[in-house]
């Protein structure tokens, strides 16, 4: 991730900015990694979001019906910039660079537009590809009904 520790930037665990005598807004930092985990899950050729451990940690908050769209992602949010980084499972066969580029953009575009700070950069970690023939086996590894 990039270095964060210019004078413009901070690593408070909220962002906020003030308008002279109107008030001020403060995003905290599990908005922007939601914000940024929606975006990412919306990209053609993302399977999943989150390394092995956490999309197994994503599959019993699912049975629960209590899932976390910010899995996979770590921001770092300063005043008025956004790192981020972001781990993919990819559906195979796409291109891998494609897809990191592409979630790379909407990742970016959503936290531009919707929460109006400055993105210093995005990482894309692609940890897995899924195989068409993953979801036969899981639904074929039950032996007793």
């Amino acid at each position: 991730m990039a270095d964060l520790t210019t004078p413009t930037l901070s690593t408070a665990p909220n962002s906020a900015s003030a308008t002279p005598g109107r008030g001020k807004t403060v995003i905290n930092d599990a908005v922007v990694a939601k914000i940024a985990g929606i975006a990412a899950r919306e990209v053609s050729g993302v399977h999943a979001l989150g390394g092995g451990a956490a999309r197994a940690l994503g599959a019993i908050r699912d049975a629960l019906n209590t899932s976390d769209v910010s899995q996979g992602i770590k921001v770092e949010v300063g005043e008025t910039q956004v790192a981020a980084d972001v781990t993919v499972v990819a559906e195979y066969p796409v291109a891998l660079q494609d897809v990191a580029e592409r979630v790379r953009s909407a990742v970016i575009r959503a936290i531009e537009d919707l929460i109006g700070m400055e993105v210093t950069e995005v990482n894309v970690n692609i940890t897995d590809v899924h195989l068409p023939t993953d979801d036969k086996d899981e639904k074929s590894e039950a032996r007793v009904q």
